[in-house]
């Protein structure tokens, strides 16, 4: 199993570390089948961390034919709830033990800060493996009463069997838990496909899940490219259930390949998510929020507050405390102790944040804060803040996916409300007030999946997540995503009543 590996050294760690670079297939990691390869980069310094191999769709075919083949013989139907809750309680064991390892990975791979890696992402990933660890034996399906003396009905829930796993790159190893956790709580087997540029703690957990003890081709991993592997899953004919996670735009073609065999869809895409700050509120409060809402992992988030309508009396003051907030969030390496947030994944993600902030400026919308370079080496974005927008400026109408806020004022509670619906998406959106009953008018109008009350970006595994519009379809989290990997099978049963013949 380590013959195809890298070994890497962790700034202020004492012993490098050792990552899987093939493909996870049966429990084993293998080379691709055509020899082609993908480039894991630091975005923090722009240097090569190594090669993993990359999935042609042959060596898709052969991992969809190992979670066939598990789904048939050692998982689904063929393992008790109990041994399934043991199995993925191990494995949140063994990423609670080298939680530190993950993180560094996570931050090597991603650049974002190692603390919140260590103790959100994969804190709340182990948190995810264990809530629907729960879930394996309580998903019963209901009697239906007909006739007691004569017929039963019943319901039960059965896994879709394989699942195509397509997860982003934003949050790699949190994806891969929302992903695998429910899927293999109802009894699928997962192939999963990472995003080509966070590959390497992917690998690493497929070390754990056959530390485990899973079977081998319950979970498989499968790093390629997306027009490669995540296409090639999305088409497959023994693909039963695709989920991904990505921009609208994918999740279009992911829907359209998937009708090939009208296999089961989940689809978590784009936001452009609008915060409202009314006039009762604790400014500071809000503001502190309403940074988070868009500097929380650079803002390379789905659910990123990057629209934010703020009350005309109070506008001033609020942006003045805003930008304070903006300003002390420090953008840097994210091995630093005192990073807020670490650089933008990629150089075509750099690329297309600074078109966007350049498109702004020349717009006729007014930067009051960043929108300058940092120089030096690594994909960095400072905080940026944009006034005097209109709502049909680019930069308020399409996701940027990076630290980049529109502000604009309002007057009246209908106009707010207006503004923040005035968008194809609807993933999630945020109303600040102390004002009770505003509170309760504003969010059952607001047109979105997630609904925050004076805070922000808050997500807990027992919650459902999803969206609105064309932010997608299906839910994750919570008992709502059993749902997503689960086929509902009604039972009718005749014990006593007798059929006469000829009708």
């Amino acid at each position: 199993m380590a013959a195809l590996s890298a070994t890497v050294q962790i700034l202020k760690r004492a012993r490098p570390l050792t990552v899987p670079t093939g493909l996870f297939i049966n429990n084993q990691f293998v080379a691709s089948s055509d020899g082609s390869t993908i480039r894991a980069i630091n975005p923090a310094t722009e240097e090569t961390i190594c090669d993993v191999q990359s999935a042609s769709r042959t060596d898709i075919d052969l991992a969809v034919k190992a979670a066939r083949d598990a789904f048939r013989t050692t998982w689904g139907r063929n393992i008790t709830p109990t041994e399934r809750s043991r199995l993925m309680n191990k494995l949140a064991e063994l990423m609670e033990r080298d939680q530190q390892d993950l993180a560094d990975l996570e931050t090597l791979n991603n650049g974002k800060p190692n603390r919140f890696a260590r103790d959100s992402d994969i804190g709340d990933s182990i948190a995810c493996l264990r809530y629907f660890a729960g879930w394996t034996d309580k998903d019963g399906g209901q009697v239906i009463e007909q006739n007691d003396t004569q017929r039963l009905c019943f319901t039960k829930h059965e896994p879709v069997g394989v699942c195509g796993q397509i997860i982003p790159w934003n949050y790699p190893i949190m994806m891969w838990a929302w992903k695998t956790a429910p899927a293999l709580a109802t009894g699928c087997t997962v192939v999963m496909k990472p995003s080509e540029l966070t590959p390497l703690t992917a690998l690493k957990l497929c070390e754990l899940v056959a530390e485990a003890g899973f079977p081998p081709g319950v979970v498989n991993c499968v790093p390629s490219l997306g027009n490669v592997g995540g296409a090639a899953l999305a088409e497959h004919p023994d693909v039963d259930k695709v989920a991904f996670t990505g921009s609208t735009a994918v999740g279009r073609k992911i829907m359209q390949a998937a009708a090939n065999n009208l296999k089961k869809i989940s689809l978590e895409l784009g936001g452009k998510s609008p915060s409202i700050i009314f006039e009762s509120v604790d400014l500071d409060q809000a503001a502190a929020w309403s940074a988070f809402g868009i500097l929380w992992n650079s803002g390379q988030d789905c659910t990123a507050g990057s629209r934010l309508y703020v009350h005309e009396n109070i506008y001033d003051k609020f942006l003045e405390i805003l930008i304070q907030k903006a300003s002390q969030f420090k953008v840097g390496d994210g091995f630093t102790d005192d990073a807020s947030g670490g650089p933008l994944i990629s150089k075509t993600q750099y690329d297309k944040v600074w078109n966007y902030i350049e498109e702004g400026k020349k717009a006729g919308a007014k930067v009051v804060i960043g929108g300058e370079k940092i120089p030096g080496p690594g994909y960095y974005v400072p905080p940026t803040i944009f006034v005097d927008v209109k709502p049909d400026m680019k930069i308020v109408k399409e996701e940027i996916f990076g630290p980049v806020l529109c502000v604009q004022k309002f007057s009246t509670e209908e106009e707010a409300i207006a503004l923040a619906n005035d968008t194809i998406y609807g993933l999630a959106a945020a109303v600040h007030s102390n004002d009770q009953a505003q509170l309760h008018r504003v969010s059952n109008a607001l047109q979105a999946g997630t609904i925050w009350i004076n805070s922000y970006c808050m997500l807990y595994n027992s919650v459902p997540f999803g969206g609105y519009k064309q932010s997608g379809i299906g839910r994750e989290l919570g008992s709502y995503a059993l749902r997503e990997y689960t086929n509902v099978k009604a039972v009718h049963w005749n014990f006593a009543e007798k059929l006469d013949w000829p009708l």
